[in-house]
């Protein structure tokens, strides 16, 4: 798995750059300057890579959890089924945050054209 997000993470700087650099092809696209420090913070792929990690921790804890369980391990069954739900709850979580980034997308393409 970590191999996958550090691909994603690696290819997100180039995404969509396809045309930005070629002669002859004008975007439309133009550098706004922010005023100040821009880079203060974070980058979205370090915030995205962190967040696909910890819920890759959370589904690793809950398998973890349930070979334990069958392998007859004092594994109370609460602690086992909440442990379940936390991971289902952070990936319905994914998918809306990667829902709402592909909204996100759409409507920057739509208002391009």
């Amino acid at each position: 798995m970590s191999m996958k997000i550090d691909l994603l993470t690696r290819s997100l700087p180039e995404f969509g750059q396809g045309a930005i650099g070629q002669p002859g092809l004008d975007t439309g696209a133009r550098t706004i300057p922010l005023g100040g420090e821009a880079n203060t913070g974070p980058s979205f792929g370090d915030t995205l890579t962190e967040a696909l990690n910890g819920i890759s921790e959370v589904r690793n804890h809950a398998g973890d959890l349930t070979r334990r369980f069958v392998a007859g391990e004092q594994i109370e069954l609460h602690t086992l089924m909440a442990a379940h739900e936390e991971a289902g709850v952070a990936l319905d979580l994914l998918v809306e945050l990667r829902n709402k980034v592909i909204e996100s997308y759409r409507t920057l393409i739509n208002m391009q054209s």
